[in-house]
């Protein structure tokens, strides 16, 4: 399947219930388990976003229980990688390595000449931006119910 047509497709209940099933730590899942956790009116509605999983070739069913064949990253899931069951921004690795350089040279500030009021400008600046990018990604990953 084409990553256009995906991208085009994994919007809205779909995307979540991709989502879940890339965090589920379980192998499989039932469309009852994936209508509670997401606060669905019904199997019938989790079973139809796991069809539409299904034909993009994302999902299989074996046995009346799902599980995620294929992971993509489209859309919003460019911006997130995954360790195990969790899904965390991609910014937060950056923001991190940033925030330790920052508070080492905080420790290590000695001097206050041109350099390091530039240092310290430029290390602010960029810790918070990072930050700032960090949060506004995690916001915007799909709700679980």
């Amino acid at each position: 399947m084409s990553n256009v047509k995906v991208s085009n497709e994994l919007k809205g209940n779909t995307l979540r219930v991709y989502w879940y099933l890339l965090r589920s730590s379980k192998n499989f899942v039932g469309p009852r388990q994936i209508q509670r956790d997401l606060g669905f009116s019904s199997p019938a509605l989790a079973v139809y976003h796991l069809d539409k999983l299904m034909d993009l070739g994302l999902v299989e069913k074996n046995t009346g229980e799902y599980h995620l064949k294929e992971v993509v990253d489209v859309g919003i899931l460019r911006q997130f990688m995954k360790f195990g069951s969790v899904l965390i921004p991609r910014h937060v690795t950056y923001a991190t390595m940033i925030s330790v350089l920052f508070i080492f040279f905080i420790y290590h500030f000695r001097e206050f000449n041109f350099y390091s009021v530039f240092a310290l400008i430029f290390g602010s600046l960029s810790t918070t931006i990072f930050w700032y990018e960090t949060i506004r990604v995690w916001r915007s990953r799909p709700k679980q119910s």
